[in-house]
Parts: structure tokens; C-alpha cells; sequence
């Protein structure tokens, strides 16, 4: 017979361990042999064993039968109701019910008989197997077993796995075995150096130490399959070194945003994990299955999404990994949507940590798109206003000199903003109230709060200034003013979009906005854009004019050492951020953001 079908009804409600008796007709005008059934199944429900024992006619075996029910089914209680009885001179049956209480609130409820008997001191149970279970056999037990619900991926938005179930190696140091056949310190040593090229910053004093303060086992660092394959041989000749293999969520593509895909990792394992089923086996005395008595099966957890494109991330780490000279990073931003299409950095940068949504820098000229916003918003110039961009002006006691002290004259603030005029803009902050460059920066999402879970950010600051000189500097990106790339991919972001996109990356879980947010002016945006157009048409920009209708703004920051190069904008829906830090010309940072414009696929922006 199929095992499924001798499955029986499973309900998922918690029950207690108070056995209910019920109300039902008998046959044959005798209620004893039900009584009897109700007062046996109130002591076996509290797990009486002996006294539900007594109340039967193989005490012994009754006995046994009883405890391996509730050791097999692991259960907390066990609670029964009877129902119709059938008398048939000195036997008779009694209908019941049976809830057993099994582990993670789960509960199995069946149907059953229970076979009476008549003797002298009245009605008791005939024992059999069956009488707690109907196809239980006679030397079988029962045993619950679970079944793992499968664990969920994680996809990134391209369609494409980034994480899948799979196993990692944990390799750890048993102290009294290295010391039995050789030496503690020694295979410290070799361990270190064993698993320093997967784990860098190992040391063999602390893994000495930490294998010596323990019994058994320790754990010393978890690797991935590929790497185990390169030094299990290795590994196999350390006296003491251990090594067992561990469920967990892998990535496809070890080179695919690791340090993110490891950020989303610890946010959604969990998640992941699915509702584990359960089944009861019928088990004869060998062990060996006999049947099925009841199932439920897993429920898996469904995959997470996650925001990042493949063809977008690869692109973007394509490029910053070809500026291998400085810490170079990038991030771009769907504007539609806010979603985190990118976040890529090179080796240098990774180093020190997540610097493309953390790190924060001034950011020179490009904050220029945030001081137009503020001059129009204003009403203090509009694009088309003409203004002075001589080679240098002097506010206050700060003289401030445009590159190379070129100079254009009067100009409309369009041309002056695509020229990148120092000058221009450090005289319309110094006629701007103290704080209007952070409101307006604020509606551009630099100084706003973002938790993103799955990712760390800092979209930066910028102060409310009510000093001159101090907010001069702020005017073209040269005083307090501090951003990150991904500070700055939003401020793009919002220009595309016409206002500030909520940037997400686990599709499934909403981010969380605090601090200042005010909702920039729309006729602000629309006059801000054909000034970004013209920083790529007939500016600062123009290498990357071939690549499309590209909007954006270079910058070129000063700090102790040099200066950083940065490049903000936007083409399509897709906004950017990419900043070479100590990378002097902003050409350069034009150059990267180039080089990402041509790795993407042919028809990616059609």
C-alpha cells in the first residue's frame, strides 16, 4: 500500500494536555467500557505511564508501548477525546481522538479505537498496539522525524542568483590531539599560515591560545568549498586540525559585490531558512521503515530580491578596477525607483571598507549642483542670469581663485555651472542666507538619514552656516561640506527623477527616512538639467559626450596631499556617482565613468 495514503488529518492548532472526554451514543446500553476508555486516557495524556499502565491487561507491555510514543514522537502532551463506544458482550470498542503535542507547536491529530474488556473489577483496556495507533503493528514503534524545508536564494534584479544553500568548510585546532603527536604552537603556526591567504590577520599565538582554553574543538576560520579544495591536503597533515563541513547560503560568483553580497547575507539568512515539515514513521525493531503514519510538508521560504543589477555591477566594478592607482568607487541608483543598481569598488578601497556609501569627502565642484539649486530656489539666479566668473574674487578676508585662475567674464550661470566658475558660485553662496545651501541640499538627499537594510550609508552633511567665509567655501565644495558617492548619486538621482528617490536594496524590506527631507521645488529640477547637460555638451565633461544624453557635474576637491576626482550624473534612469580619491584632474573620474558607459550591454539604455 502507498504509505500517503494511510496519512492522517493534521491540524496546526496548540492544544494543552487536559484530556476532554465527549459526549456520544453507545451500543449496546453500557457506558462503562467509554468511562473506562476516559479515565485510562486522562493519566496516559499526563504521561502516567504506570497508572495507564494498570488500566490495561498487559501492564508490562502496555507500559513500554506507552513511553516509546512519547519518546519516538518527542512530544510535550498528548490529549484524547472519546466517542461512540460498541459493546459486544464482555468487549467492546471506544471511538477516540488523539492530539499529541509535538515539538515547534506543532500538532498531530487522528483517529483511533481503543479494544475493552469486562472483568470482575469492570471495564479495562485490551492492549495492542493499534490501541494507539490503528496501523501501528505489534513490535513496531513510532518516530517523528523532520524535514528541512529547502532554503530559499538570494537574485539580484537582472534575474541571476547571487547566493544559493550549499556548505562551507569550519576548520578549527583540537589542542590535546596536536600535543599527543607533536606540538600545540607548531600547528598554530602551520594552520596560520595554511589559512592566512583566505583569512587575512590570522595569528598563530591566538589560535594557540584559544585551542589550549577549550575542550575539544576550535574553531578557527570558515572557508568556502573551493578554497577547502586548494588546502585540504595541506590541512590533512597538521596533527590536531579539524574539519567538518556546515549548511549555509553561498555565493555563486565569489567576484560578484562581495562585500555587499556578505551585508545581504547576514540581513536575509534567516529568512531563508523556510518552515520545516515533519513526518511519522512506523519503525520495526531493526529500525527499518515499516510505513508512513503521518506527514506535513515543508514550507520553503521564497527567494529575497535584491536591488543590484549583474550587468550594471559588473560594468561598474569593471571600470574602478582599471583605475588600480587610487581607491576608486562608483555608485549608481536607479532614479525611478531608488533602487542600488551598483556599488563597486577597487582593491585599494576595499581595504579600508565600505568608503562608496560610507566614506565621506569633500566634494568639491560637483556641490555646485546643490548651490544652483539653492541660488534658484531662492530666486537669487535662475540658468540664464548672467554672473561674473573672474579668474579669482576675493569675500571677506578668503580669495578665492578658479582653476588655474581662468576666467570668463560675464557669463550666464549656466555656462559659469558648466565651466565649473569657483569663482561664480562662492559669490552666490556668500549672498545666500545660512541655511540655504543645507535645505537645499537636504531635498537633494545629502544630510538625510537613510537605513538601508542590507547596506551601510552616509548620504554626508552640510552644515547651516551663518558665517561668510565658511559658507563661501561651502558654495563650491571646499568647506565642511562632506559626502559619500552614494551621497552624491542620490543628489543626481533626485535631478533625474524631479525629486528624492528612496534608496533600497532587499527589495522586501523598506527603508527607513529620519532627519531633514523637504521636497525640492520641481521648477528647480527643470532648470537644473540643462545645466548638467551642458557640463557634457560644451564643459568640463565632454569626453563622455559620445556616450549618450548624459546630464552631470565634475568636481575637483582639495585636500592635504592633493585632490580628489569626482563625477556626478545621470543618463537615462540611471544615476551615478564615481569618485577617484587623490585622483587630482576630475577627468579622471569622467574617465571611469566612461569606461562603466561602455561596459554595459549594447541595449541596456534603449
Amino acid at each position: 500500500m502507498d504509505p500517503k495514503a494511510t496519512r492522517h488529518l493534521v491540524s496546526l492548532a496548540i492544544v494543552g494536555v487536559v484530556v476532554v472526554a465527549g459526549t456520544a451514543c453507545t451500543g449496546g446500553g453500557d457506558d462503562g467500557p467509554r468511562a473506562a476508555a476516559g479515565n485510562f486516557l486522562s493519566v496516559f495524556g499526563a504521561h502516567r505511564t504506570d497508572e495507564a499502565a494498570r488500566r490495561t491487561d498487559s501492564p508490562q507491555r502496555a507500559a513500554t508501548d506507552i513511553d516509546a510514543a512519547f519518546s519516538g514522537l518527542r512530544a510535550t502532551g498528548m490529549t484524547a477525546t472519546t466517542g461512540r463506544s460498541q459493546v459486544t458482550g464482555d468487549t467492546a470498542t471506544v471511538d477516540v481522538t488523539y492530539q499529541w503535542a509535538l515539538p515547534r507547536k506543532q500538532t498531530w491529530r487522528y483517529d483511533a479505537k481503543l479494544a475493552m474488556s469486562r472483568t470482575d473489577a469492570g471495564w479495562q483496556v485490551r492492549w495492542d498496539s493499534t490501541d494507539i495507533h490503528p496501523e501501528l503493528g505489534a513490535t513496531q514503534r513510532m518516530s517523528l522525524q523532520d524535514v528541512p524545508a529547502p532554503v530559499g536564494s538570494v537574485n539580484e534584479s537582472d534575474g541571476s542568483t547571487v547566493l544559493e544553500p550549499g556548505t562551507v568548510m569550519r576548520v578549527g585546532l583540537d589542542a590535546t590531539t596536536a600535543a599527543r603527536t607533536g606540538s600545540v604552537s607548531d600547528a598554530a603556526t602551520r594552520l596560520a599560515e595554511i589559512l592566512g591567504r583566505f583569512t587575512p590577520g590570522l595569528s598563530a599565538q591566538a589560535i594557540a591560545e584559544g585551542a589550549t582554553a577549550v575542550s575539544g574543538n576550535y574553531v578557527i576560520a570558515t572557508i568556502n568549498r573551493g578554497q577547502y579544495d586548494q588546502v585540504s591536503d595541506l590541512l590533512a597533515a597538521v596533527p590536531g586540525a579539524t574539519t567538518s563541513d556546515q549548511a549555509d547560503l553561498v555565493p555563486t560568483d565569489p567576484t560578484f559585490a562581495p562585500d555587499l553580497v556578505g551585508q545581504v547575507k547576514k540581513q536575509v539568512a534567516t529568512d531563508l531558512e523556510g518552515k520545516a515539515g515533519w513526518r511519522v514513521l512506523s519503525l520495526n525493531p531493526n529500525g527499518a521503515t515499516a510505513g508512513v503514519l503521518a506527514e506535513v510538508d515543508p514550507a520553503p521560504s521564497p527567494s529575497v530580491d535584491i536591488s543590484l543589477s549583474r550587468s550594471v555591477q559588473e560594468a561598474a566594478q569593471r571600470a574602478v578596477n582599471a583605475a588600480s592607482r587610487f581607491q576608486t568607487m562608483m555608485v549608481v541608483i536607479q532614479p525611478s525607483t531608488g533602487r542600488l543598481l551598483a556599488v563597486a569598488q577597487n582593491a585599494l578601497a576595499d581595504k579600508v571598507g565600505p568608503l562608496a556609501t560610507t566614506g565621506l569627502y569633500p566634494p568639491g565642484s560637483t556641490f555646485k549642483m546643490v548651490t544652483s539649486a539653492a541660488a534658484i530656489g531662492t530666486g537669487l539666479a535662475k540658468p540664464s542670469t548672467q554672473v561674473g566668473c573672474p579668474g579669482e574674487v576675493t569675500i571677506g578676508e578668503r580669495t578665492i581663485p578658479n582653476y588655474n585662475n581662468f576666467s570668463l567674464g560675464e557669463v550666464s550661470m549656466q555656462k559659469a555651472f558648466a565651466r565649473s566658475c569657483n569663482t561664480t558660485f562662492a559669490k552666490l553662496a556668500s549672498e545666500m542666507g545660512p541655511s540655504d545651501l543645507a535645505s537645499a541640499a537636504a531635498s537633494m538627499g545629502i544630510g538625510t538619514d537613510f537605513d538601508v537594510p542590507g547596506i551601510p550609508v552616509d548620504s554626508g552633511s552640510v552644515p547651516i552656516e551663518p558665517a561668510l567665509i565658511a559658507r563661501t567655501e561651502d558654495g563650491f565644495g571646499q568647506g565642511k561640506v562632506l559626502t559619500s558617492p552614494f551621497g552624491l548619486a542620490m543628489v543626481a538621482a533626485t535631478v533625474a527623477h524631479g525629486s528624492t528617490p528612496v534608496p533600497q536594496l532587499i527589495l522586501d524590506r523598506a527603508t527607513t527616512v529620519s532627519g531633514p527631507h523637504p521636497d525640492i521645488d520641481p521648477a528647480v529640477v527643470r532648470q537644473l538639467r540643462p545645466m548638467m547637460r551642458e557640463v557634457i555638451v560644451d564643459g568640463t565633461a565632454d569626453r563622455i559626450k559620445d556616450q549618450g544624453e548624459v546630464f552631470g557635474k565634475t568636481g575637483e576637491a582639495e585636500v592635504p596631499g592633493g585632490s580628489h576626482a569626482w563625477f556626478a550624473g545621470y543618463r537615462g534612469d540611471l544615476a551615478f556617482a564615481t569618485l577617484v580619491v587623490l585622483g587630482a584632474s576630475s577627468d579622471n573620474a569622467v574617465g571611469v565613468t566612461r569606461d562603466f558607459f561602455t561596459a554595459l550591454p549594447p541595449d541596456f539604455l534603449d
